[in-house]
């Protein structure tokens, strides 16, 4: 069968709350199940959240003691590789047996990483990316990726991969992934500006993939940690995260979105007959490639 339904999930769970941001998880499941979804991508850090305009109370050459207890309350609101959190995810996705890419905050011991997690509609884990470059100060709260951390995994719907935010911009991570012609490209972010658009747009065109971004949709009222001051402001209304969640055709056709403002599920019925026919002249995984020319290789 060629034909599937995708989704897109705009929207965010209660910052440092994971019982909560769980029990959010599976609502926005269930209502992207209800509209047909076979394949439903979450975006950056939507288990174990994205502070946005917080610092940790860095500077240049120190720390403050009430950066390192947000730190904390951060970090123990971010699960562990297969504990109880995992287990219970696949449950959920399990119960809906839809496939999910979800953005997921990790912790390993004490150093956090931004991940995206595979899941086949069996709840089983696929495959998990570790954002390769933390962007700014995110590199000061989070960890790095290595080569090990780029699944390209096989799901039920088809092959998909995933960049997280500014990884798309990455020349030589989309050489990577284009290589291998995904199906799904999958884009997790909180990156809310206009010029994401075009970037999707490109992104779909240069991998001739279905490209499916999705955006947090973030407001400070539903952040409720004490010392939370945000840098945009602390009224209940002040917007941190605006969304931008879109799905977009190899050709470059926005097929649904961008959403602005408020929390949704994007939905768009897709073709895969249309990846052969969009690389009948632009293939980068095959004749738009020039191995004579240019030499690419992945450290492992």
């Amino acid at each position: 069968m060629s034909k599937h339904i995708v989704a897109v999930a705009q929207g965010a769970g209660p910052m440092f709350d994971l019982r909560g941001t769980i029990e959010r998880f599976g609502e926005i499941l269930t209502e992207a199940k209800a509209s047909g979804a076979e394949l439903v991508v979450f975006p950056e850090a939507f288990i174990g959240g994205y502070p946005k305009g917080i610092d940790f109370g860095l500077r240049l050459g120190s720390r403050s003691d009430e950066g390192r207890e947000m730190f904390r309350l951060y970090a123990e609101s971010c699960p562990v590789r297969g504990d109880e959190t995992f287990r219970e995810l696949s449950a959920v996705v399990a119960e809906e047996g839809v496939a999910v890419c979800l953005g997921l905050i990790e912790r390993e011991g004490g150093t956090l990483y931004c991940s995206a997690v595979f899941f086949e509609r069996n709840g089983e884990i696929k495959g998990i990316h570790r954002k390769l470059v933390p962007t700014a100060l995110e590199r000061c709260v989070w960890g790095r990726g290595s080569a090990a951390d780029l699944p390209v995994p096989e799901l039920s719907v088809g092959k998909a991969c995933s960049a997280i935010c500014w990884e798309n911009y990455m020349p030589l991570l989309r050489a990577h992934y284009a290589a291998q012609a995904p199906n799904f490209y999958c884009a997790p972010t909180v990156d809310d500006r206009d010029v994401w658009l075009p970037t999707m747009q490109h992104i779909a065109l240069e991998t001739r993939s279905f490209v499916l971004s999705a955006c947090q949709h973030l407001r400070r009222g539903q952040i409720d940690v004490p010392g939370y001051e945000a840098v945009q402001g602390n009224s209940q209304d002040t917007v941190l995260i605006r969304g931008g969640s879109m799905i977009v055709s190899p050709m470059g056709e926005v097929l649904a979105g961008p959403l602005y403002g408020e929390d949704g599920v994007l939905v768009a019925e897709i073709d895969k007959q249309d990846l052969l026919r969009a690389r009948f002249d632009m293939d980068n995984g095959g004749h738009y490639t020039r191995p004579d020319v240019f030499t690419f290789g992945l450290r492992r």
